[in-house]
């Protein structure tokens, strides 16, 4: 039976290890369900490890426990959020957080996966962070400036590995010419129910 798998930070949690268990509420729910009424005849096992507040380094950190035991078919990566908001916060984990040391991380994890697991369909998801804010004085301007470097990064990634790759910040960009910010995301981060559905249709399409 096909195998796929979502790994990420609460964007792809989003409750999964509460209530809500095994997928959550959020946009891996939402695609499980849109599999179910528009390929209902196919055979496929959904597992969601997202983990809330993750960045890159945790994400290696249980990489080989949380993805490679699983040998999935299909793989599914939404990370760097908390990269950019932890960098933003303390300029001292630039080390560790920036965008450079994301980059060097995710190319670290793609080439052991692409090692380790060499006919996994790999699709990456940019981060995004939905806002009008372009003030460089106040917070969400400066988070707003600073997320397309690590768009870069993953972009770069995939293209470096030959991976899918899926801009969902400039999809959602493009969404908010028309929408609120705040009706995708309230927090800028966090989507609504609108937001979810948003993003799971776009990896739906992305996957099929």
């Amino acid at each position: 039976m096909h195998k796929l798998l979502f790994i990420g930070d609460s964007i792809t949690d989003a409750g999964r290890n509460a209530q809500n268990h095994p997928l959550g509420v959020g946009f891996v729910r939402v695609f499980s369900d849109l599999m179910a009424i528009r390929q209902p005849s196919r055979r496929l096992i959904i597992i969601n490890r997202g983990i809330g507040g993750n960045n890159i380094v945790d994400l290696k950190n249980r990489w080989t426990d949380h993805l490679l035991a699983h040998r999935p078919d299909q793989l599914v990566v939404k990370i760097g959020i908390n990269d950019c908001t932890q960098i933003h916060r303390d300029p001292a984990n630039v080390e560790t957080l920036g965008p450079e040391a994301f980059a060097k991380n995710y190319d670290d994890l793609m080439t052991l996966t692409r090692e380790e697991l060499p006919a996994t369909r790999i699709l990456l998801l940019s981060p995004f962070y939905a806002s009008h804010d372009a003030r460089p004085d106040s917070h969400r301007g400066r988070m707003a400036a600073k997320i397309s470097e690590y768009v870069a990064a993953v972009r770069e990634t995939a293209a470096r590995h030959k991976l899918e790759f899926l801009d969902l910040h400039a999809a959602v960009q493009e969404l908010m010419r028309e929408m609120a910010p705040d009706a995708f995301a309230d927090d800028a981060i966090h989507p609504t129910t609108a937001g979810i559905l948003f993003i799971a249709e776009q990896v739906y399409a992305a996957l099929e």
